[in-house]
Order: C-alpha cells, then structure tokens, then sequence
C-alpha cells in the first residue's frame, strides 16, 4: 500500500482520522525520520510516477536508521538547448518564461511544481527541495535566442514554476546574469518570487523599471511565522518579503502581493491582513491563487497535514475538495487558479472588497516591447543556407 492510498483513507475514515492515517504512514516506514529531514518541508520521499519500481525504507535490523545521512542540498548542473520555455495555457497571461532551476530548496509543502522531478527520474517529495538543477548557461542561451532574425519580444514570466532567488542563487547567480542580458536587450519581464535575495538586483531592476520593462509580485502565504516555517521551511520570513516589497517600492519598480496559495482552514482567514501588509509596504495590486494539489503533490500535502495540523485534517480537505468537484484537484482550465462552488466564490469576493478597499486592483499596465534591441548575436550559429 503506498503513501497515496494510506493517506487518502482520511477522506472517508472515523473522527480519529488524524491518528490512524498516522500510524498507517508510520507503520508502512513510508514517512522519513524527522532528523533526517530537518529543514525540509516533505516527510516523504516516494518514488517518481516514472519509475518502474516502487521501493519503501524499512528496518531490517542490520542498519539503525540513525546511521542514514540527513538529507543535504545538491546541485547538478543541466546542459539544456533553448533557455525560453513556451506554453499555450489560456490560464496565465504570458506565453514564454524562464527556469533558472529544477526543484526548489524553499521546500514548500504546496508546490504544484514538485511533479516535474519525476521527468527526472527523482522523487517529488524531499527529492525535488534536495536533489536541485542548476543551468549555469542560461543568460548565454538566452542572448542567442533573442539575437535570433524574427525573434518577437513578448513579457517573459521568472518564477512561474520553481523560484529564480531560491537559497542557491546567492552562489550561482544566474538569475542575476539574465537580468542584465534582459537589461540590455530592453526585453520585458515579470518576476514571481517569495524570497528577499531579490533586494540584491534592485540595481538592474531600477533602471529596466525606469524604462517601463520589470514587475515583480512577491508571494506572501501568511503573517504567521510559525506557520511559514512548517509550510515553506526554507523560504524568506513573512517579515523579509515584505521588506523587499518596501525596498523595491521605493527604488520605483512596480511591486504587487500575491496571496498564493489560499489554503481552506488554513490561511484564508488571513487574506484581509495580508493584503493590509502589503498595502503597506508599497504594493501597488494584488493577486490570489487557490491551493492547487496536482499528481504527487497531493498526497505529499495530506501527509503534511497528519503531521502539523491533525484536528483540521478532515475539515481542510473537505474545503478543497468543495471547490474541485469532489477531487483534490481538478485540471481544468478557468478552474484551476480559483476554483469553484460557494466557497471559492466567499473567497473571490473577500478578494475583491479588499482589494477595492486597499486600491489594490490590478491594472494590466502593459511593459514596453517597443524599445527591444536585439542582442549582437555573437556565438550564434550562422544559417547553412
């Protein structure tokens, strides 16, 4: 029996729910022991979806598993062809974005991103916050394709799948070097982060910003310290991020909120203060995402759930399932982001009021794509023709 079907029989289990999946997981030696572990937002490490074996730890009585290393963060460096990812979803508003990594050390329990690893033959659990891609030539990929002849500029969306100033960027500083090849090329971008390493770039972000070319949204989940610790272990404080809204502010580059993900039971109460913060520190609009609970990721947060909040297990997942037709999650497009039924419209118009009361709306101000200087082109492979 894996992790998935054990810890799916709280949907349906008696009130005791919480202790009983519990000792299941435990009992199957499915979850990783808590030493080994520290830091890290998963408990367990399951095989990827890929994989053509399923293997579980266990205790043979040769080995004590205090004798297993702690998991410890590597980084392996991924030689890919183009640095610009495309993608066709009528759910986002952008239709290009960068990667400057696969997986991410912030360790978000939520992550929808987690499932990727498995492309990788690794696991979506304390695999894809441990095991990290690093692709080092992504500025110079990035500089060929946009010196190509016909190249289009169109905003360019960082953060979109795992976190460009995630801990290792203070080394690698990758994001770092596209920034400046997108600074002088004049290209357009939008930054997704909930890191406050993004503070060491206001540099280069000042002067796109002055030239109408850069927004970022830093991703504030909750004002509880105590809470972002156990759901996003490796991520700024609540505290850090809004520090950076503050600094990017006032060196004049847009900033907005982001409420993402709004978890039922969890940190939807908080929605009105998090926005009041934000407001406060300069955001000039806001945005929300409902908790998204795709593959693996799904039974990794349920897992997560037994172990920090087993009174609310049954009443959270409840919520979720409200606004996903019974599922954890539905994939459908115009549903995914916000969900549906009446409690995802409570929280849509919470959302709204606030927004409106805070003047936080968003007000699509288009980047400038009319300025764009295509690279030289040097190291650019000359046509055969």
């Amino acid at each position: 029996m894996n992790e998935q079907s054990l810890a799916g029989q709280a949907a349906f289990a008696p009130s005791n729910t919480a202790d009983v999946a519990n000792a299941l997981i435990a009992d199957a030696g499915l979850r990783v022991d808590a030493e080994r572990r520290r830091g890290r937002g998963a408990g367990l490490n399951p095989s990827g979806r890929f994989e053509p074996q399923q293997r579980e730890a266990f205790d043979d009585g040769w080995q004590s598993w205090e004798e297993l290393p702690p998991f410890k963060t590597e980084v392996q460096v991924e030689k890919p062809r183009t640095a610009i990812t495309r993608n066709e979803s009528p759910d986002i508003p952008f239709d290009r974005s960068i990667n400057p990594y696969r997986g991410c050390e912030h360790g978000c329990i939520y992550c929808f991103a987690r499932p990727t690893h498995a492309y990788m033959g690794l696991s979506a659990g304390l695999d894809f916050e441990s095991k990290l891609f690093a692709k080092p030539d992504a500025a110079k990929l990035l500089e060929r394709e946009l010196a190509r002849p016909g190249y289009k500029p169109r905003v360019i969306a960082i953060g979109t799948n795992t976190d460009p100033y995630q801990p290792i960027e203070k080394e690698w500083r990758i994001m770092r070097q596209i920034l400046e090849v997108l600074n002088r090329a004049n290209h357009p971008v939008a930054i997704v982060t909930k890191s406050a390493l993004v503070m060491r770039d206001i540099d280069i972000l000042r002067d796109m910003a002055a030239k109408n070319l850069v927004r970022v949204a830093l991703s504030v989940t909750t004002l509880d310290r105590k809470l972002a610790r156990a759901m996003e272990p490796r991520a700024a404080t609540p505290p850090r991020r809004l520090e950076a809204i503050q600094a990017l502010n006032e060196a004049g580059i847009r900033t907005s909120i982001m409420v993402a993900p709004i978890i039922p039971a969890l940190n939807d109460h908080e929605i009105e203060r998090i926005l009041d913060a934000g407001k406060a520190a300069g955001a000039q609009e806001a945005s929300y995402v409902i908790l998204r609970l795709p593959l693996e990721v799904s039974p990794l947060f349920r897992d997560w759930l037994l172990q920090h909040y087993p009174d609310r297990y049954r009443h959270v997942m409840a919520l979720i399932r409200s606004m996903r037709g019974g599922k954890d999650y539905d994939a459908e497009f115009g549903k995914r982001m916000k969900g549906a039924g009446p409690y995802a419209w409570q929280i849509s118009r919470r959302f709204e009021m606030a927004t409106r009361r805070l003047e936080l709306i968003r007000r699509n101000i288009a980047l400038r794509d009319d300025i764009f200087v295509p690279p030289d082109g040097s190291g650019v492979q000359l046509s055969l023709l």
